[in-house]
């Protein structure tokens, strides 16, 4: 998690950016005369899930540009065929629609969501922050699949398609963090796709038994990654902090996501470590290394040359952009093919009583922070919330091409840069071409 401050063109243009490559509306097909009557909405779907065979999203405007068209989803992906005649009609009232968001960096197990009021106490640094991590969880009376779950079910109702959950493993909780957030996952998993880190918050080396416990999550299939902390200034042994996470991941076939907040030279060498490791290992698109305070100092040669070492190793990069001067250089690192992808972060936790699993919101404050003024500056936002988490988990991007996974919201907007700026709320939201959510409450 990040600890808290120390002080301190158009609308076509938007949507060419957002669909990728093609034209935004060449998937958009017409509903045929036999077509069936209007259906009610049903639950979610995805890959590895049932779907509805066939829908039509009647009335909607793909990005908010041109006419209102019928969007047809085919075994819950996007199709530039006639709808076949028993495909189901939802009416989308001439709503604008949009890709669902992507959380690449959140931490359900902590939350406190739902939950009666926690009152936080003063906080000195990360080692603060893990104490009352562990009277908080003590404190709750609700199991942390529970709250969990209230918290990533919100998420969905909000938008959210996908998300990369880091739950703390460590010897106060042993590994009810990750079957928690597993618990959640399984309820919602018509709904939202999620990968599990297992996240040694309370530091892999400086805390005996954290090293066996994520082994243990490792070797039984429990997490899809692995996770460190601030090799250096937190936990005192890069080396053996690095080899012993990068071992197991070769070992067991697991993905890498560290976070480094370190802002001087610290971070840098620790970069440079993981660079080397994932070099040697042949570990290429499996390392992620989250908020990563130390590259936004770089000089523009320096992070050139970082960047470039990024990209050659598909080393990707998350960021919650808490602040002007921590979140990264989104652009710059896209210039060198670094997938970066955006998160929430903590949420209404021991370490902050703010956030809100909102990614059209997460996607507002890097707005904010950044200073967009102009529409491709506030689009460029929604499209790093949209799919910069998608690369980063390795999902295929939701559009409204051929194809593309049928996950999307409804609302009423009239294009990208004003949903960045005002909000509004998301009237359905679609997984796998099934209606998940509508007005705000889970179906």
């Amino acid at each position: 998690m990040v600890p808290p401050p120390l002080s301190r063109r158009g609308v076509l243009a938007g949507a060419a950016t957002l669909a990728g490559t093609g034209t935004a509306l060449g998937a958009v097909s017409s509903t045929p005369a036999g077509a069936a009557p209007a259906a009610s909405s049903a639950g979610g779907g995805q890959d590895r899930r049932p779907t509805d065979s066939a829908v039509v999203f009647r009335d909607v405007r793909p990005f908010g540009t041109g006419e209102s068209v019928d969007l047809t989803v085919v075994d819950g992906r996007i199709s530039d065929r006639p709808a076949p005649k028993h495909a189901r009609i939802i009416d989308g009232g001439g709503r604008m629609a949009l890709p669902a968001l992507v959380d690449a960096h959140i931490h359900p197990d902590k939350t406190t969501w739902g939950s009666d009021w926690v009152s936080r106490k003063p906080s000195s640094g990360i080692a603060d922050n893990c104490a009352q991590d562990v009277e908080v969880f003590r404190s709750q009376r609700r199991s942390v699949g529970e709250r969990a779950y209230g918290l990533m079910a919100h998420a969905v109702t909000r938008g959210t398609r996908a998300m990369r959950a880091h739950a703390d493993v460590a010897p106060a909780y042993g590994l009810k963090g990750v079957e928690g957030v597993a618990e959640a996952r399984e309820r919602l998993a018509h709904a939202l796709d999620v990968q599990i880190v297992g996240f040694p918050q309370h530091g892999v080396i400086r805390t005996p038994g954290t090293a066996k416990l994520l082994e243990d999550a490792a070797r039984g299939g429990l997490v899809d990654l692995i996770g460190g902390i601030d090799p250096i200034s937190f936990d005192n042994a890069m080396d053996e902090q690095l080899d012993l996470l990068f071992r197991l991941a070769d070992r067991y076939d697991v993905g890498i996501d560290i976070h480094l907040h370190d802002r001087d030279e610290r971070g840098v060498k620790v970069l440079r470590g993981i660079i080397d490791r994932t070099r040697s290992l042949s570990l290429r698109g499996k390392v992620t290394v989250s908020h990563v305070f130390c590259l936004p100092a770089l000089s523009e040669g320096d992070l050139d040359t970082m960047a470039a070492d990024l990209g050659e190793l598909d080393i990707a990069l998350t960021t919650v952009s808490p602040d002007v001067s921590r979140v990264l250089p989104i652009a710059k690192l896209q210039e060198h093919g670094v997938r970066v992808g955006l998160g929430s972060d903590g949420v209404r936790d021991s370490w902050s009583p703010f956030g809100n699993a909102d990614m059209f919101h997460r996607t507002h404050i890097l707005g904010w922070v950044t200073r967009a003024r102009l529409d491709r500056q506030l689009t460029d936002c929604f499209t790093v919330g949209a799919h910069g988490g998608a690369d980063v988990m390795h999902l295929d991007r939701a559009g409204f091409e051929a194809g593309d996974p049928a996950d999307f919201v409804l609302l009423r907007a009239e294009c990208t840069p004003q949903v960045v700026v005002d909000m509004p709320q998301r009237d359905m939201v679609v997984h796998g071409g099934r209606v998940v959510a509508r007005g705000g409450e889970l179906v």
